[in-house]
């Protein structure tokens, strides 16, 4: 599978850190833009699967913006010859996804969604921004299955609070009076996903037997 490519249009060291911390624990590979230039060279290089995108450094009228929104509406293009066989019907398609402030302007969300493009809003659920980052990587073709590693994060993270950076800065992710997981939360999710998958393989064994 090749490796799975995530660029970070973000000029906040807060975001772009926590950002950082969360995909470099799942073996992504990440580089954090914070500067326009940049951005449209590393979008010309066609390497990246996702990028996300903090909407305050952006233009919405400038070309920035206007490559991104182009990119995310094409449609996937073949993969170049030399792939494995199983990959090649795969196509791969560049997805994006914009980080909106909460307090911001209500004009950007419309705008995002008379262009059919995905956003979050700042400060988001750990679980949820996870979610939509595995929800755009299966669209892209970047991942084969979705992403079922909330509960990994937070052992790998030992103990760290990701809501902040290192310096005590500025808040990342909702608290838990904004139903950020708690341990017992996810221990208990992962116990109704175990139950759920063992009702499903009762289910077919009793299926298997029924004469039909």
């Amino acid at each position: 599978m090749p490796e799975v490519g995530i660029l970070i249009i973000d000029d906040d060291f807060a975001s772009q850190q926590a950002l950082k911390l969360i995909l470099d624990s799942e073996g992504w590979r990440v580089r954090i833009v914070p500067i326009a230039s940049q951005a449209m060279t590393e979008l010309a290089t066609g390497s990246w699967d996702l990028a996300i995108v903090n909407v305050t450094l952006l233009d919405m009228a400038g070309p920035i913006f206007s490559t991104l929104t182009e990119l995310a509406q094409a449609q996937g293009a073949s993969l170049q010859p030399g792939v494995l066989p199983e990959e090649r019907l795969r196509p791969k398609r560049f997805r994006a996804l914009f980080l909106v402030p909460l307090m911001g302007s209500k004009e950007v969300p419309l705008l995002l969604e008379r262009q059919g493009l995905p956003y979050a809003f700042k400060p988001y659920h750990l679980h949820d921004f996870l979610e939509k980052v595995s929800e755009l990587l299966l669209e892209s073709g970047a991942i084969p299955e979705p992403l079922r590693s909330v509960s990994g994060f937070e052992k790998k993270k030992r103990g760290r609070d990701l809501r902040r950076d290192v310096h005590g800065g500025k808040k990342m992710f909702a608290s838990r009076e904004d139903y950020q997981m708690t341990e017992e939360e996810i221990a208990d999710y992962e116990r109704q996903e175990k139950e759920e998958e063992e009702r499903k393989k009762r289910a077919k064994q009793i299926l298997n037997r029924q004469p039909f």
